[in-house]
């Protein structure tokens, strides 16, 4: 089996938002959540815990923003 993208759910202190899902999203995040939990050995409680980490990876992939975010950090640096 493929291993899938997403690791272990790290422990932070979340912040709520409220945002309504397709269907057809949510059941796939309920069988992401599925097979996650089968290949980690750990029960995935709400699949919901999901979003977090998946938006995390799904940024942290993308070189663009990473690229556009660093040089705003590095400007707003040089001007502080």
């Amino acid at each position: 089996m493929a291993k899938l993208k997403l690791g272990a759910i790290e422990d932070d202190k979340p912040i709520k938002i409220t945002h309504e899902l397709p269907a057809s999203v949510h059941r796939d995040l309920v069988a992401y959540a599925e097979i996650l939990a089968q290949e980690t050995q750990q029960p995935i409680g709400d699949p919901v815990k999901l979003i977090a980490p998946m938006l995390a990876r799904f940024m942290a992939a993308d070189r663009k923003f990473r690229n556009v975010r660093r040089a705003r950090q590095r400007s707003n640096a040089d001007e502080g």
